[in-house]
């Protein structure tokens, strides 16, 4: 039994290591900003400000709403899926033609993110019942889930889910 516990543990220490290199050593802009534009990184993307802003948003242009839900400064696999997927040329052309794009952060150091738009998140966190970091929510422009995808996964892979998604709106 112990030489499973150590097994597993080592295995998840190495996936960790593996997520944190992929990740890099990146450092992000001093305030509260999306972890996906870096230094010296492109393309920018456009993330609405609330859950309110992007709802309405939805409604006056007739796009689904991506929800990213990350822990920017703690979870690797979250700053891989930043790297791999919204770091593309291709995401940023899909999402300014299909996509309204939110943001809900988890940060651990809390002062990253401005203390009106955590309670926002807690509150989105619960309503969608987030539990692990990446998650992906689709929402319509009334707030309700049509779609969502946990964890990391091959970039390539996101995109037949985020096709299939859009061309059900």
């Amino acid at each position: 039994m112990k030489k499973l516990f150590f097994t597993y543990l080592l295995m998840l220490v190495t996936v960790v290591n593996f997520a944190q290199e992929e990740a890099g050593a990146e450092t992000f802009k001093d305030g509260y900003v999306h972890n996906a534009i870096l230094e010296n990184e492109a393309p920018y993307l456009n993330w609405e400000e609330s859950f309110k802003k992007a709802l309405k948003k939805s409604k006056k242009q007739n796009k689904p709403v991506l929800i990213y839900f990350t822990g920017s400064d703690w979870c690797g696999p979250c700053k891989i899926l930043d790297k791999k997927l919204f770091h593309t040329e291709k995401f940023k052309n899909l999402a300014d033609k299909k996509l309204i794009l939110l943001e809900v952060d988890n940060p651990q150091n809390k002062d990253l993110v401005p203390a009106k738009k955590m309670e926002e998140n807690y509150d989105l966190i619960r309503k969608y019942g987030v539990k692990s970091y990446p998650t992906l929510v689709f929402v319509n422009h009334k707030g309700k889930m049509i779609g969502h995808k946990k964890g990391l996964i091959l970039p390539e892979y996101y995109y037949p889910f985020l096709e299939s998604v859009i061309e059900n709106y």
